[in-house]
């Protein structure tokens, strides 16, 4: 494997050196991944698929497009990055996604599925524009074939007629097992005994019934598109304009290489269809792919078993899971959607007890916003169980198809905040901003685990439009949680703590223990602040916070999400709104793309942790903060 140190290096292997490497690139993974986490069962799937992509065409001169970066550890291995492999998504290491900064061989950055045929379309048209030279390769995943922009993608292809080749990496899943027609027409595609001269007979034996008389025309040609669509696999891409190729075995190097080079010598768009097994070769992985998708953190590389300690505490998701299930037992009307994400969003558990009232669409989640707009506008109570980070993904559909229309659809944003080592792709920092500027949204944010299930049933119980709830990922901070949530106060913010009135600190979400542990900081070098929890990003709780801004001497905001946009803007924009001037500074992160990196450090390097909330309001006082270093002993000069 070392010796490997760029693609160029692969022509000199025989064929059972190549399936040897495969070998090795599978043990380097699994032995990087049970050391620090990491997108397991999609990288094995893919091994000897990028093998032979690498032996085939000459990256980077041809560029090789990668839908999302799950599947491209051997990829990385391959080039160039072997030697910093064991960094793999840790702080300062080599990202667990493609990075056009981290290799000229990266040519696309993407986290979220379904994004390569735009992009190499774009860069096939810009090459025959140019009069460039190379190919373009798009390796897309079956899963991500249910994207409304990669069937877009598709139908803008064909009609192009540009050259490109598409590898389809069909193994049936994404992250949970692929659900829909379109899955269920691969699988029938996979299933099939054809073979590539099968299809060319059948096809030139098609072509050559002869049409007598005009008359005849029109029949004719509908007996002969009936016998291909019969006879012929793939019609389906080649009615949009694509030639189809394979079914082929994906873990036979040779067999990958040869549609391959096929696929370089045809005219036109070619979609390669490569069927894979997610988690090949690693027994672990095989037996459960839906579970083994991603690993949080250390495993034993032999059995596959964890060597993290058991969570002590339920994490927000489970804390989300359990409470929708308990609110769905009680009202009839309650339904759940999820984009292929049934187990990271903890609608596993909603499926098993309601299984005909919860709905996985796929990756699709334009499609999940306004079908969850269907079902609120036919009574039921829709709860979309979604990613921050893909949320976003359906922003016109919140807009038009849900505010609008005064929909009482419910979002739980997961993986709001920080995510740790998944990075930039898929860290939750921006749902604040493009949600509180839709008219009619409301936004609530639990400060614990323990409020989750009241924030959730304060949700489902308003009916004058959407809802959006955010939350992190992770075990809670061991608060008690209620068999029942209880309604919260619409639009009313929480006193938590009442030390004076020198600062008022009004916090948001998880922010609001920090909040607490700088107040009590702050107390200790004799400066009184109060402490708030905001629960409501909007409708803000104006009358509270109006009345702290002109009692309290300076006033800070909290909250884990960009500046821009965010809570802390919000709440400038109501002291300005009511010509309230106070000393103010906001506690935000940084408008600036944030990698992956340890969520500590993170938030502390954004000045979010408790000794840089105190600092922050010693700064609005003109008082100096000093940190003992190596001691817990502070001081305000």
């Amino acid at each position: 494997m070392p010796s490997v140190r760029s693609p160029s290096d692969l022509g000199a292997l025989s064929p059972l050196e190549l399936r040897q490497l495969a070998q090795e690139i599978r043990a380097t993974i699994v032995e990087t991944v049970a050391r620090g986490g990491g997108h397991l069962g999609a990288s094995l799937g893919t091994v000897e698929l990028t093998i032979a992509l690498h032996t085939v065409f000459q990256s980077p001169r041809d560029q090789i497009v990668w839908d999302t970066g799950h599947q491209t550890y051997g990829h990385k291995l391959l080039t160039g990055r072997y030697a910093v492999f064991e960094t793999l998504r840790q702080p300062g290491g080599i990202s667990g996604f493609c990075k056009r900064n981290e290799s000229e061989h990266d040519i696309w950055e993407a986290g979220h599925a379904g994004t390569s045929l735009s992009a190499a379309l774009g860069m096939a048209v810009a090459r025959d524009l140019t009069n460039g030279s190379g190919e373009v390769i798009a390796v897309i995943g079956d899963g991500a074939m249910t994207a409304g922009m990669a069937l877009e993608a598709l139908n803008n292809i064909g009609q192009s007629k540009a050259h490109l080749i598409i590898v389809l990496n069909d193994n049936g899943m994404s992250i949970s097992r692929n659900v829909g027609a379109l899955p269920s027409y691969l699988a029938r595609l996979r299933s099939e005994p054809t073979y590539l001269r099968f299809r060319e007979d059948v096809r030139w034996l098609v072509e050559r019934v002869p049409l007598i008389g005009q008359a005849m025309t029109r029949t004719v040609q509908r007996v002969k598109d009936g016998l291909k669509q019969m006879m012929l696999p793939g019609m389906l891409f080649e009615d949009l304009g694509l030639t189809y190729l394979g079914p082929v075995d994906g873990h036979n190097i040779a067999s990958v290489q040869e549609v391959l080079r096929q696929a370089r010598q045809l005219p036109g768009p070619v979609l390669c269809h490569v069927v894979t097994v997610k988690g090949k070769g690693y027994g672990p992985t095989e037996e459960k792919p839906e579970a083994s998708h991603a690993r949080s953190g250390p495993f034993d590389p032999k059995t596959g078993r964890s060597l993290s300690r058991k969570a002590s505490r339920p994490t927000y998701t489970q804390v989300f899971a359990d409470a929708l299930v308990r609110a769905a037992e009680t009202d009839e009307r309650i339904v759940a959607i999820t984009a292929a994400m049934s187990d990271g969003t903890g609608l596993n558990s909603f499926a098993e007890r309601f299984p005909h009232r919860c709905f996985d669409v796929g990756i699709a989640e334009q499609h999940a916003v306004t079908f969850a707009a269907g079902l609120a506008a036919s009574g039921l109570r829709p709860v979309v169980a979604v990613y921050s980070t893909f949320l976003q993904r359906a922003y016109d559909q919140i807009v038009h198809d849900v505010a609008l229309q005064k929909l009482p659809v419910v979002f739980a944003l997961d993986r709001a905040g920080l995510v740790g080592a998944d990075g930039a792709t898929h860290q939750g920092l921006y749902d604040i901003s493009y949600l509180r500027h839709i008219p009619g949204m409301s936004i609530l944010v639990p400060r614990d685990e323990g409020e989750l299930p009241s924030v959730l049933a304060t949700a489902l119980a308003y009916t004058g439009g959407p809802v959006a709830f955010r939350y992190p990922r992770g075990e809670g901070n061991g608060a008690p949680i209620p068999e029942q949530g209880a309604l919260l106060p619409w639009g009313k913010a929480e006193v938590l703590r009442k030390r004076g009135e020198d600062a008022a600190i009004v916090a948001i979400g998880p922010m609001c223990s920090e909040a607490m542990r700088a107040s009590e900081l702050l107390e200790q070098v004799g400066i009184g602040s109060t402490v708030v929890d905001a629960r409501f990003c909007k409708p803000l709780d104006a009358e509270l916070l109006l009345d702290l801004a002109r009692r309290c001497r300076v006033l800070v905001t909290v909250e884990e999400h960009v500046l821009p946009g965010g809570f802390g803007s919000a709440v400038e924009e109501l002291l300005a709104e009511h010509g309230v001037l106070v000393r103010s500074a906001l506690c935000a992160l940084p408008d600036a793309v944030i990698d992956q990196g340890d969520r500590a450090a993170q938030l502390e390097g954004a000045g979010l942790s408790a000794e840089g909330v105190a600092a922050t309001v010693c700064g609005l006082l003109g008082r100096r903060w000093a940190k003992a270093v190596g001691g817990a002993t502070q001081s305000a000069i």
